[in-house]
């Protein structure tokens, strides 16, 4: 992700924003309020004292379990819902792409659509007449943009909403969940989109489960904890305390102690072979681990080589990374040939390869597992994922206990 100087003074500023509601038992208390204007109803608090502030061409991430409150904050800055206490300032237009499709009528085109949900989002009929062949084409409905918008599948939706809500730049742009749209090509679209939209000076506020790209996306992070702010700073730190958040409750949920078992061929998992399509980009087709036996998964030697071959469709080039974690989930380490500045080579069978070697590997005894991910050249859309499908056994000497062996001196 290009990285933008950040400009001015703020676009968007708020500040102890919070949104409450009462919670009432039966449809009968509710209808005693509105006849008295009293109520015995307890105020549950769905976000309270949310401060943060946003600059040009800064991208904030919004991260918390499910009903942690991001959804409700988003749409409090978007300005779909009032707020109950504190205050929100915003400058200039912005753009909240929160349910896709959501202003559209089933019974009228997709061309007469852009114009209806168009003046809903302050697109004035003049306006659209410029941008009308642009918003088409970005969609790639083609013809099928003079049918009735019932007749749309779902991603045919999606296409239409999405380059009609991003056909005028903001200020502000506003995204709740909204990098899965239609297929993989049209997700790169859409994150290109974003990421001209941020380089320039777009401020972007980005809402997502999917931490790694929080990660790539966003130079600082907002932690939301049960609509409280936990934590807010720079992304890498923020992500750190939220996964060993994370990490806490899946501990919770599972058995206190997993014993050490030597693993089985039955226990692999099975990788199926996924056809290249229209609708993907790329996919793994090789995932090979030098120096590891057959039978008992036993890396030999002192180096892990991982290889991996993968088909792209043409004029597309790949980011390939490469996971390692121990066998019950704790994340050793990850590596990528776009984060190293190192492209992949393509064969002249059409086939991109590319090798990672850990040499001397000071990991100490244990079951580990290997994940492979097949990504674009700037490794932000996923174009397909082999996940734990290596294993190995590995033994150290050593005589002190933990987890690897880190380079050291002792002065």
């Amino acid at each position: 992700m290009s990285q933008v100087n950040l400009l001015g003074a703020p676009v968007l500023e708020v500040r102890q924003l919070g949104k409450n509601y009462r919670s009432y038992g039966s449809p009968k208390a509710r209808f005693a309020k509105l006849l008295t204007g009293k109520t015995s109803a307890p105020l549950h608090w769905a976000l309270r004292e949310v401060s943060f502030e946003l600059r040009r061409g800064q991208c904030l991430g919004v991260v918390g379990d499910n009903g942690a409150g991001k959804s409700t904050l988003l749409k409090l800055v978007a300005g779909t819902l009032r707020p109950s206490v504190g205050q929100r300032r915003l400058i200039g237009r912005v753009t909240a792409i929160l349910e896709l499709g959501a202003g559209f009528h089933p019974e009228i085109s997709g061309r007469d659509n852009l114009y209806f949900a168009g003046s809903l989002i302050g697109i004035d009929t003049a306006q659209m007449r410029n941008l009308e062949s642009s918003v088409i084409e970005f969609s790639e409905l083609g013809s099928a943009v003079d049918r009735a918008v019932k007749t749309y599948s779902s991603g045919m939706i999606v296409r239409l909403a999405f380059a009609l809500v991003t056909a005028v730049e903001p200020e502000v742009l506003i995204i709740d969940e909204a990098l899965a749209v239609g297929d993989q090509h049209f997700q790169k679209k859409c994150i290109e989109r974003i990421d001209s939209f941020r380089r320039n000076g777009c401020a972007i506020l980005f809402c997502s489960h999917s931490l790694y790209h929080v990660r790539q996306l966003c130079d600082t992070a907002l932690w939301l904890d049960r609509g409280v702010q936990r934590a807010l700073g720079a992304t890498d730190e923020v992500l750190a305390g939220y996964e060993a958040h994370v990490r806490l409750l899946d501990q919770g949920d599972g058995p206190p102690n997993l014993d050490e078992r030597p693993m089985v061929e039955s226990q692999l998992p099975k990788v199926q072979a996924v056809s290249l399509t229209t609708d993907r980009l790329g996919v793994i087709t090789k995932v090979t681990v030098n120096n590891l036996g057959d039978v008992a998964h036993v890396l030999t030697g002192p180096d892990l080589v991982v290889s991996v071959e993968a088909r792209l469709q043409p004029g597309e080039r790949p980011s390939i990374g490469v996971m390692l974690e121990q066998e019950h989930g704790i994340g050793i380490t990850v590596v990528a040939t776009h984060v190293d500045s190192f492209m992949p080579i393509c064969g002249p069978d059409g086939l991109w390869r590319a090798t990672v070697a850990f040499p001397d590997l000071k990991l100490h005894s244990g079951s580990y597992v290997l994940s492979v991910y097949l990504a674009d050249e700037q490794g932000l859309v996923i174009y397909d994922d082999w996940h734990h499908c290596k294993r190995f056994n590995w033994t150290y000497t050593s005589r002190l206990p933990g987890l690897l062996q880190l380079e050291h001196r002792w002065t």
